[in-house]
C-alpha cells in the first residue's frame, strides 16, 4: 500500500504534518475529514523523494494545451460558483485535469494560495502556463468579486482561440503533405533517374535546360554533406533574421501584404485583439491597461506598434479610432464601429461583437487561402516535373530527328 506524507490544519488553526498508508489521495482526504483536519497537501512518497530540478523538469517537459487550460478554468468557475472553497477547488483541480503538467502546476498554485498568496499572484509564479492575459483578468476579478464570471470569460476566450488554431493546422495538413511528396519525389528523380539519362545523353550536344538539370543531379549526388550544411545553415539564418528586431519587422510587414493571405492574417490579428480588448474591459481591467496587454495578442509587430499609438492617444484624453484609422490595418467599418462605441460609451460590447462577426468572416477567407495553396503547390510540382521531362526528353527528340533525317 503506498505511503501519503500530509500537511493540514485542525480547528484552531494549528498546522500538523504525517505520513498515511492509504490506497489513494482521496482516502488519505477522507480519512483526515473523519479526524475533523483540513487538508493542506497530500505528497506520495515517491514523487516527495523526487529531486525538486527532477520535478520541475517533469512539469516542464510537458506542454499545456489551451483547450485543457480552457477546461480547467470553466471547472474553476463552476467549484466556486457552487459554493466550493478556493483551496478545495485548487485540490480537485490538480487531481482532475486532463493535462499531468496542469494538474501539477495546479497543485502548486493551490501551495501557493494556502500560503496567503492571491490566485492571481500563484498564477503568476507560472508564466510558462499562465500568461498576463491570464493573470491581470483573475487579479482584476479578485479586486471587483467577480471572479467566477471572469473565469468563465478566460475559458470561453481559450476555447475560441483554440479552435481557431485547430482550423488553420487542420487546414495545412493537406498541402503540407503535398509539398512533402514533392519535394521527396523531385529528390528521387535527381539522384536516380536523371544519372541513367545523363549517361545515356553524354555524347549528344545538350539543351540549357539538360545542362542545368544534370548539374544539379552532380551537385546532389556528389556534393550531399555541403549541400545539407548549407541549407541548415541558411535554414537557421533566415530563422535568426526573423527573430531579430529588424528581420521581424520586415517579415511581418510583408505577411500583411501576401494575397488573399495577407487579408487572413490581418483579421485574425483583428479577432484576437478585439476579442482580448474587449473581454479585458467587460471585467473591469482600465483601457489603459487592457490595451498594454491586447496588443501582443495581434501576433503582429507592425499592428502592436499601431495599438500603441493608439494607447498614447487615449492616455492623451483623445480618442482610440483615429491612430487605428490612420495605420490602415484596420477596415473602415471596424474603425466606424470603434468610433461610435467610444461615443456612446459601450466600446466592451462592440468590440466582442466585433469579434464574433470578424471570426466568422475569417473562417471563410482561411478557407480561400487554403484552397488557394492547394493549386498553387500543384503549379509548382508540374511546373519542376515538366522542367525535368523536357531537360531528358528533348535531346531524345532532337537525336530521333537527326536519325529520321
Amino acid at each position: 500500500m503506498p505511503s501519503f506524507t500530509y500537511t493540514a490544519k485542525d480547528p484552531t488553526g494549528r498546522t500538523l504534518t504525517g505520513v498515511m498508508q492509504a490506497d489513494s489521495e482521496a482516502a488519505v482526504v477522507r480519512t483526515l475529514d473523519q479526524r475533523s483536519l483540513f487538508p493542506v497537501q497530500i505528497v506520495p512518497e515517491a514523487q516527495r523523494n523526487q529531486t525538486p530540478l527532477a520535478q520541475l523538469a517533469s512539469v516542464a517537459g510537458a506542454r499545456v494545451r489551451l483547450r485543457h487550460l480552457s477546461a480547467t478554468y470553466g471547472q474553476l468557475a463552476d467549484l466556486l460558483g457552487a459554493g466550493v472553497p478556493m483551496l478545495r477547488s485548487l485540490e480537485i483541480l490538480s487531481k482532475t485535469s486532463a493535462s499531468p503538467a496542469l494538474s501539477a502546476v495546479f497543485g502548486a498554485v493551490r501551495e501557493g494560495v494556502s500560503g496567503g498568496a492571491t490566485l492571481a499572484d500563484a498564477l503568476a509564479a507560472h508564466p510558462e502556463v499562465f500568461g498576463e492575459l491570464d493573470v491581470a483578468m483573475v487579479r482584476a476579478g479578485e479586486t471587483a468579486g467577480f471572479l467566477e464570471d471572469v473565469l468563465t470569460n478566460l475559458a470561453t476566450f481559450l476555447e475560441r482561440q483554440d479552435d481557431l488554431r485547430s482550423k488553420v493546422t487542420g487546414a495545412m495538413i493537406y498541402p503540407v503533405i503535398l509539398a512533402t511528396f514533392a519535394a521527396v519525389a523531385v529528390t528521387a528523380l535527381l539522384v536516380w533517374l536523371v544519372p541513367k539519362f545523363e549517361q545515356f545523353l553524354s555524347s549528344l550536344p545538350l539543351p540549357l535546360p539538360s545542362k542545368v538539370l544534370f548539374a544539379v543531379s552532380n551537385v546532389l549526388r556528389g556534393y550531399w554533406p555541403a549541400v545539407l550544411v548549407v541549407t541548415v545553415v541558411l535554414v537557421g539564418a533566415a530563422v535568426g533574421w526573423v527573430r531579430s528586431e529588424m528581420g521581424r519587422r520586415i517579415w511581418d510587414r510583408l505577411k500583411l501584404r501576401i494575397p488573399v493571405a495577407g487579408r487572413a492574417i490581418r483579421m485574425v490579428a483583428i479577432t484576437r485583439f478585439c476579442r482580448v480588448f474587449g473581454t479585458m474591459l467587460t471585467n473591469g481591467i482600465n483601457i489603459l491597461e487592457a490595451l498594454a496587454i491586447s496588443k501582443d495578442a495581434v501576433g503582429n509587430s507592425q499592428m502592436r506598434t499601431a495599438i500603441e499609438e493608439a494607447a498614447e492617444n487615449v492616455r492623451a484624453g483623445e480618442s482610440l479610432a483615429e491612430p487605428l484609422r490612420r495605420s490602415e490595418f484596420f477596415p473602415t467599418e471596424i474603425i466606424e464601429m470603434i468610433a461610435v462605441a467610444e461615443e456612446s460609451n459601450q466600446l466592451e460590447k462592440v468590440l466582442l461583437h466585433i469579434a464574433d462577426t470578424v471570426e466568422r468572416r475569417t473562417n471563410r477567407q482561411v478557407d480561400a487561402a487554403v484552397r488557394m495553396v492547394e493549386p498553387l503547390l500543384l503549379m509548382l510540382m508540374a511546373g519542376v516535373i515538366g522542367f525535368i521531362a523536357v531537360g531528358l526528353l528533348y535531346p531524345i527528340f532532337t537525336m530521333a530527328k537527326n536519325i529520321h533525317q
